[in-house]
């Protein structure tokens, strides 16, 4: 079945973990063997022959850097500036890969509907290339809210003003706070610019206030429900509930420490743990029971969001297993027009609706 994933770290996996993702997985994971200068080395999940495999044709693929301020013990970098200049390399890696025939990028109504054509025209996906919906994980590198116009000009479509801890216009998971005055002034820009804004990540606080502010559309391209997992990273029933007033759709996500409670970092493991993908039917559904229906729920998978295998339901292999998602619905009870919608159809209903 044609796929969506709704969130996806591919150019910092090209840029920083330094993946060429035109090989398949496994010799990704062969290149990488005895390094270790990150955890998850050697257990990659993604890359374009696997996306190609698992029939996902279309990505939601992010830009991603975060600023740190003296103190600060995440990592990041020192400067708006500096941030911004990471991401344009990460725009070009994404423009390369266009150049290379791998990838489209797919900004409007018109293009959505023709990169659909395409993969749905009966041939193999081999030669196919993958869209893509350009995403900014964290709005940090928006060196001033002036700068969202530049960014929409080449391509930008959605953005989550936050990510982890305290940032520029917005506070994310761990931190808490509001997102004052330059966190409006970056939600009137995106209002303008018609870009979607991605509700993941904002920390309680600054989630409600941008929901207030912001009339513009929202997703939460890849977020799980906090009364499955109690975590600030995770949304509670009464912020799942606003979102589906706003017609938004929730992605659900694959990164085992959000799928079960009480993961330990370096310590757990997903068999350990029996994380497996029926985890993320159980987040999904918990969803579907508070809207009624099963319209507002999709994939966001943040596979290889600096995570691999070690952090990953232990029943997907690589990205491509998605496609046993359909079963495990199937087996819930939901019916084949839900599964169709899960899997593509409500990431497309509210791209049409908003980009109309």
């Amino acid at each position: 079945m044609f796929t969506i994933d709704a969130h996806l770290d591919l150019s910092m996996n090209a840029m920083e973990w330094n993946r060429d993702l035109r090989q398949p997985v496994e010799r990704l994971r062969e290149r990488e063997q005895g390094m270790t200068d990150k955890p998850d080395r050697a257990k990659g999940t993604v890359s374009f022959p696997d996306l190609r495999r698992g029939n996902i044709g279309l990505v939601v693929a992010t830009q991603i850097a975060r600023f740190v301020a003296p103190g600060n013990p995440l990592p990041g970098w020192q400067s708006p500036e500096q941030a911004w200049a990471q991401t344009q390399g990460q725009q070009i890696w994404y423009k390369t890969m266009e150049e290379a025939g791998e990838m489209i990028q797919i900004r409007d109504l018109a293009g959505l509907e023709k990169h659909l054509a395409l993969w749905n025209d009966g041939t193999p996906n081999e030669q196919k290339p993958i869209g893509y919906i350009l995403s900014l994980e964290g709005a940090d590198s928006i060196v001033t809210p002036a700068y969202v116009e530049t960014a929409y000009n080449y391509g930008l479509r959605a953005i989550g003003p936050a990510h982890y801890g305290p940032g520029r216009y917005a506070q994310g998971t761990d931190a808490t706070g509001f997102m004052g005055l330059a966190g409006r002034e970056l939600l009137r820009e995106m209002k303008r610019f018609n870009i979607i804004l991605d509700a993941t990540h904002l920390c309680d606080d600054s989630f409600w206030e941008a929901l207030d502010y912001f009339d513009g559309p929202v997703w939460a391209s890849h977020n799980n429900c906090r009364a499955l997992v109690n975590h600030n990273r995770q949304f509670s029933d009464e912020q799942l509930r606003e979102l589906i007033a706003r017609d938004a759709v929730i992605g659900g996500a694959l990164d085992a420490w959000m799928m079960v409670p009480n993961w330990v970092r370096g310590q757990s493991t997903p068999e350990g743990m029996n994380c497996d993908l029926a985890k993320m039917i159980d987040h999904l559904d918990h969803i579907c029971q508070l809207a009624g229906n099963a319209r507002h729920i999709g994939i966001g998978s943040d596979l290889d969001g600096a995570f691999g295998k070690e952090q990953s339901p232990y029943d997907l292999e690589t990205i491509a297993d998605l496609q046993r998602v359909p079963d495990l619905l199937r087996q819930r009870g939901y019916t084949e027009d839900d599964i169709a919608n899960v899997m593509h159809g409500n990431w497309l209903r509210f791209l049409r609706r908003v980009w109309a």
